[in-house]
C-alpha cells in the first residue's frame, strides 16, 4: 500500500508548467514539522518535494502563494534520470491527488493570479472545520 498524507506549508510560490500534450503541472516543497524537538528545544521540518497534475495544479497554483498551510494525500513516487554530464539523479517525490487549503496566503511576487480579497476556494476542496486547522497549526 502506497498512501502519504502530509500537513505543511509551502516553501515559495508555485508555478503551472504546460507540457507539450497539454496537460499542466506544477511541483513545490512542503515544509512538515517533525513531532519532537531536537537537543536544542528547536522543531525540526522535513522538506518534501511534491507534484500536482491537472485541475488540482491549476488550483494550487490559483489559491496558494508561499507560507500557504495545506493538507496533502497522494503516493510516494521513486524516478531516476541522467543528466548531460552522464551523472545518475535519483528523485523522490510524492505525487499528490488531493490538495486541502486549510490557511492559504497570497503570493508574494508581482504575477499573482488572483485578485484581492482572496476568493473562495472551489468546492470540490475541503474546507475544515475550525478545530481542524487549530489540530494542523
Amino acid at each position: 500500500m502506497n498512501i502519504v498524507a502530509m500537513v505543511g506549508r509551502i516553501t515559495k510560490d508555485l508555478e503551472l508548467k504546460k507540457l507539450s500534450e497539454g496537460r499542466v503541472q506544477s511541483s513545490f516543497i512542503l515544509a512538515v514539522n517533525r513531532n519532537f524537538k531536537n537537543q536544542k528545544g528547536e522543531v525540526e521540518a522535513d522538506f518534501v518535494l511534491c507534484t500536482v497534475w491537472g485541475k488540482v495544479a491549476e488550483n494550487t497554483v490559483k489559491y496558494c502563494g508561499k507560507g500557504s498551510l495545506v493538507g496533502v494525500n497522494g503516493r510516494i513516487q521513486s524516478r531516476t534520470y541522467e543528466r548531460e554530464d552522464g551523472t545518475r539523479v535519483f528523485v523522490t517525490e510524492v505525487v499528490a491527488d488531493e490538495v486541502r487549503f486549510l490557511a492559504t496566503k497570497q503570493r508574494t511576487d508581482n504575477s499573482s493570479p488572483r485578485t484581492d480579497p482572496l476568493p473562495p476556494p472551489p468546492a470540490e476542496f475541503h474546507q475544515p472545520k475550525e478545530e481542524e486547522v487549530v489540530a494542523h497549526a
